[in-house]
């Protein structure tokens, strides 16, 4: 199993927008494409204050072949999507981590 964990960093005059915004337009297509075995939304607790609110987004693949074809064919859009409505107001970055137990 693959765990594939977007972090993101959110201005905090727009977080609670944003995460409206991913729970009810951004995730529900992700997990159409049958590609997400699970996935986890997550906010950090223990941050200092930054002017952003940090979340992870935790979407559980089988495989590297479900990861290679959800970056090929849905990542662009969906990431496109985020900047269409955020952009310049987050940052962001991605880690791939296999699951060992």
């Amino acid at each position: 199993m693959i765990l594939y964990s977007i972090t993101f960093n959110v201005e905090n005059t727009i977080h609670e927008q944003w995460l409206h915004w991913m729970k009810t337009v951004q995730i529900p297509p992700m997990l159409l494409s049958g590609l997400i075995a699970d996935y986890k939304l997550l906010r950090m607790l223990n941050e200092h204050d930054n002017g952003g609110t940090t979340y992870s987004c935790q979407f559980f693949m089988n495989d590297m072949t479900d990861v290679e074809q959800y970056e090929n064919q849905y990542e662009p859009q969906l990431m496109a999507e985020v900047d269409k409505g955020y952009k310049g107001q987050y940052v962001m970055f991605k880690t791939l981590l296999e699951v060992l137990v």
